[in-house]
């Protein structure tokens, strides 16, 4: 089987309760509408039928599926919440369990049964104690932690690329450091995915050995990080850096097209790619009893 572990999809149910509310993060037409911006988004993106087509057409097996906290659920009062999480995740749940082992999810919030682990704003490592109820259920259940960006509002006149390409990026690095810093040792034994190449995080291995920091820790297997965004020059220095066990392939569809990045992937030939489509993402993957 081979692994898409980063796509996003919206049963209908939750799609539904954006578009009942009046305030970000909202669905007005087919535009979405968050506290950071406004985004068009095609009438079909976020469909089960568009995602499978996509897997079908690029040859893939499996995609992981999460919500991702860059709507901003997370940071809305828990009677706002609460409808648009349980919307998600009985649509999810129900999705998932139609698609024939073909679609595996996280949940928004906490572990939940039914669900491969949980997805969290990579600014909820800054605060581990907080977050540590959530971690220690997913170590005991055996199951992953997908850290994903969060909200990131520009700086007024920033183009239109910022949020995606300097706010993400400094919040998955900083998440990554403070794993790599406390929570490894706290959780050795809980499989944690970071999104996008960490923000780049293995492009500081060097700046932090300078430092004195044992950059070996970087290299346990319980750390992950998906390719979603990335090309061939980006994926070969974290081959260099990490070795194969890290990089697990990721698309972030439908925010972006999948094919680059799989082509970049493939582009290294048979045995990367069974590494980093099937090998890492079963091990990222595989459940253990609790």
């Amino acid at each position: 089987m081979t692994y898409d572990v980063h796509r996003h999809l919206w049963p209908e149910q939750f799609l539904v309760a954006l578009r009942e509310r009046s305030e970000p993060p909202r669905v007005d037409g087919w535009t979405l509408r968050l506290a950071d911006g406004d985004y068009p988004i095609p009438a079909d993106a976020y469909g089960p039928e568009r995602c499978l087509a996509e897997l079908d057409r690029d040859g893939i097996d499996v995609a992981v599926v999460s919500l991702q906290p860059s709507l901003g659920i997370g940071e809305l009062p828990p009677v706002e919440a609460g409808p648009l999480l349980a919307a998600y995740h009985d649509g999810i749940a129900a999705l998932a369990a139609a698609s024939g082992g073909r679609l595996r999810a996280l949940a928004a919030d906490r572990p939940r049964d039914g669900f491969a682990g949980v997805c969290v704003d990579a600014r909820a490592l800054a605060d581990l104690d907080a977050l540590a109820p959530v971690l220690d259920e997913l170590e005991r259940r055996g199951e992953l932690l997908f850290v994903h960006p969060g909200l990131s509002p520009a700086p007024a006149g920033a183009p239109p690329w910022w949020q995606a390409v300097v706010g993400y990026t400094a919040q998955m690095q900083a998440g990554y450091a403070a794993w790599l810093a406390a929570g490894l040792d706290r959780w050795p034994e809980l499989r944690v995915l970071f999104a996008i190449l960490a923000g780049g995080g293995p492009f500081q291995l060097e700046r932090l050995r300078s430092r004195d920091f044992d950059v070996r820790r970087a290299q346990r297997p319980t750390i992950f990080l998906d390719v979603a965004s990335y090309g061939n020059r980006a994926i070969e220095h974290c081959l260099a850096t990490l070795g194969g066990d890290s990089l697990v392939f990721g698309s972030d569809a439908p925010v972006l097209d999948p094919r680059p990045t799989l082509a970049a992937v493939r582009s290294f030939g048979e045995a990367v790619t069974d590494v980093v489509c099937r090998r890492n993402p079963e091990a990222l993957l595989s459940a253990r009893n609790p």
